[in-house]
């Protein structure tokens, strides 16, 4: 899929995300195709992951909130994102109630992967290198999200 121009790494074939907690976002495969971006699709429902320092919103700072890119279920706060300087946007809280956790073991040592409560659309991965006061680091595939800003 590189040479197609899609900014993602395609993961190896996944089985489905996981799981919707609300059955109203139990889409078929087909629905997910016709609802996502190529690029969204790969990260959200088949766990791939974006090229670091593609998405413009690495570099988004104004006030809102970050939704996910499948459900629109509000994910971030803009209170919470900060640059990690690993090219892709990071938070060190979640809003709550906003994603949930399982174990990764893609890349043979286990990783934490969070997705979307909601709809089971593959976020990223949590690691314990962020800033206080969480030490966390969500780390966001920026397709996998759309910002929403503040309104005054």
């Amino acid at each position: 899929m590189a040479g197609l121009g899609i900014p993602f790494l395609p993961a190896a074939e996944a089985e489905a995300v996981s799981t919707a907690a609300d059955p109203a976002w139990n889409l078929s495969d087909a629905a997910w195709k016709q609802r996502l971006s190529p690029a969204a699709y790969a990260v959200l429902r088949r766990e791939g992951t974006e090229r670091p320092f593609s998405s413009p919103l690495n570099n988004e700072k104004r006030p809102g909130t970050f939704v996910c890119a499948g459900c629109r279920l509000p994910l971030f706060s803009s209170r919470a994102k900060y640059d990690s300087g690993t090219g892709w946007p990071s938070f060190w809280q979640p809003l709550p109630n906003a994603v949930a956790t399982k174990v990764d073991f893609k890349l043979i040592v286990p990783r934490t992967e969070y997705h979307c409560r909601r709809c089971g659309g593959h976020q990223g991965h949590v690691f314990g290198d962020g800033p206080r006061p969480t030490g966390k680091r969500y780390c966001n595939n920026g397709v996998a999200l759309l910002f929403q800003p503040d309104k005054d």
